[in-house]
């Protein structure tokens, strides 16, 4: 490997270390399961979220919007709480 390419691999990892998360804002498209619209072109289902036991316990309804967190890599979206309306 050459020390161009360990510079990169170093800056790459430092510009994910910087971005660990990313505030997201969702929509409930279904409950069972539970599938929540990020934009028009990702929906995501249940598997790809963590939630709190406090979250989890009230449920949620078709509409629904949520405030979300990615983590880091973009596999797990952690689900803080649901909100009112944004523009």
């Amino acid at each position: 490997m050459s020390i161009v390419d360990k510079i990169r691999r170093i800056s790459a990892g430092t510009t994910e270390a910087g971005d660990p998360v990313a505030v997201l804002q969702g929509t409930v498209e279904g409950t069972n399961p539970l599938t929540v619209r990020l934009d028009q072109r990702l929906s995501l289902t249940e598997d790809f979220f963590v939630m709190g036991a406090s979250v989890a316990e009230r449920g949620f309804e078709l509409g629904d919007r949520l405030i979300l967190l990615r983590v880091q890599g973009g596999q797990r979206f952690v689900i803080l709480d649901k909100t009112g309306e944004w523009a």
